[in-house]
């Protein structure tokens, strides 16, 4: 199925969910290989039925690997998009394993929306850059607050070490001229992946709205795995370390 096939009808949120995967593979080639070293580790570190918060869940991408690995498992997923969560609600809808909560990660009292005051496993990929150091800062202690002992946060995000601009300089003009190479007619970049969820009648509400909400693209921050590793640990987390790396990104993995 390509993205032509949505057409101006539909409510396919399987086509919907498949469409935003490839937008999203077109920047990360190596989407997948993340979310199964993510699921991995949850795994070696909370078991095979965890309690799981999914943070900034977007379409809810983690969310479907998460239940297609671990069926035992249950997943709470919050966002403020209210285009990705438009997708999410219809694509879980009918599964009690799944709860989908509206709220905004900057409000300091977010976490009190959740059904649960304790998970085995936060985790989240490719959206906290969208903020900057200090609401970072943050959100780390209420998700520290949310964990139980031995409970684990994973961040899944892009993660610049300014020391070295020479080698992100020579990363960034590899992985653009890929990127052009491997464009396939049919797959849609971010700006148009919008555009085309603007014409659906279904979303186009939903994603006007969003535009109120975040304008084109936030402007957020993208700190070294140091800095986050540092902030953890002051946050409340005994242990912080990458466990999967590319040479753009990195898996963070906290453990309570």
């Amino acid at each position: 199925m390509t993205d032509a096939d949505i057409t101006a009808t539909t409510t396919d949120w399987q086509a919907w969910q498949a469409s935003w995967d490839r937008q999203q593979e077109w920047y990360l080639p190596d989407r997948e290989e993340r979310f199964r070293i993510m699921l991995d580790m949850v795994e070696a570190t909370v078991g095979t039925a965890p309690r799981v918060l999914d943070l900034a869940c977007g379409t809810g991408t983690i969310t479907a690997r998460l239940l297609a690995r671990f069926p035992d498992a249950t997943s709470t997923g919050v966002d403020l998009d209210p285009a990705l969560l438009a997708i999410a609600e219809g694509t879980f809808a009918g599964d009690d394993r799944v709860g989908l909560v509206t709220a905004d990660l900057k409000d300091p009292d977010w976490p009190a929306k959740l059904p649960y005051d304790s998970y085995d496993a936060v985790l989240t990929a490719t959206a906290l850059h969208w903020l900057h150091r200090e609401p970072l800062a943050d959100l780390y202690g209420r998700v520290a607050g949310l964990l139980r002992t031995g409970g684990v946060f994973m961040n899944a995000d892009h993660m610049i070490d300014e020391s070295t601009p020479r080698i992100n300089a020579a990363e960034r003009a590899q992985r653009h001229a890929r990127m052009e190479q491997a464009r396939e007619p049919g797959v849609l970049g971010w700006t148009e992946w919008w555009q085309f969820a603007a014409k659906d009648p279904v979303l186009a509400g939903p994603t006007a709205r969003r535009y109120e909400i975040y304008g084109d693209h936030a402007d957020g921050d993208m700190p070294s795995v140091q800095w986050h590793a540092r902030v953890l640990r002051e946050k409340g987390f005994g242990e912080a370390r990458p466990v999967w790396c590319s040479p753009s990104d990195t898996l963070l993995l906290a453990m309570k």
